[in-house]
């Protein structure tokens, strides 16, 4: 039997609910309803029903979700009840930020390496971390089995350093650079320019 293909749309709205049912376990809660958690999010209850139904069935009718249990089933479809380590490529103001955030802790990412090819970055301290010498990417990627990586360089390089990754063995990227990346399909990338984000914003303005 083929794998049921969920649209990307719906995993995409699985982590926004995720970050909800923690915070609710934050606040002591337990059980949650569709119709609460959508008044939470801005989303209708009938489409966060959709949404879990594509994975099996998590509530009672009339009893609603128990939250933990909700929050364990969502972190096991994202495969986030593991801890994936990340390697961060660009030491910059973007990649510098992101390799001390705390807030990947309890979320299934943690940041294990930052790479620069600015000899003036090389060796430095940024957080926990020495920053690492680009040239050493492919070794370091693949001899500590990373899957997950973070794009933060200029765009220029990020094609580069894609497809080293890439032949590396990392199968996920997340690229701030601002150009669309070369890669396999079975290699999933999601973008983030904040500039698209800004200026989708100013066409309501």
């Amino acid at each position: 039997m083929p794998e049921k293909i969920i649209p990307d749309i719906v995993v995409g709205r699985l982590p926004i609910y995720l970050r909800a049912l923690q915070r609710m376990l934050e606040e002591n809660r337990r059980v949650t309803s569709s119709q609460e958690l959508g008044e939470r999010l801005g989303i209708s209850a009938a489409q966060i029903r959709k949404d879990l139904s594509q994975f099996g069935e998590f509530g009672k009718q009339g009893t609603g979700y128990s939250i933990e249990f909700l929050a364990d089933q969502i972190k096991k479809i994202l495969h986030v009840d593991q801890v994936w380590d990340m390697a961060v490529i660009g030491a910059g103001d973007i990649g510098s930020a992101v390799a001390r955030y705390q807030g990947f802790a309890n979320r299934g990412l943690r940041v294990a390496m930052i790479f620069d090819n600015d000899p003036s970055k090389v060796g430095s301290q940024v957080g926990p971390f020495t920053v690492k010498d680009i040239k050493t990417i492919k070794d370091s990627v693949r001899e500590a089995g990373i899957k997950v990586a973070m794009i933060a360089t200029p765009s220029q390089t990020a094609q580069e350093v894609a497809e080293e990754l890439v032949s590396s063995g990392v199968r996920a990227i997340l690229n701030y650079a601002p150009i669309n990346l070369n890669v396999p399909e079975d290699v999933k990338v999601q973008y983030i320019d904040p500039v698209i984000h800004l200026q989708r914003m100013t066409y309501y303005l």
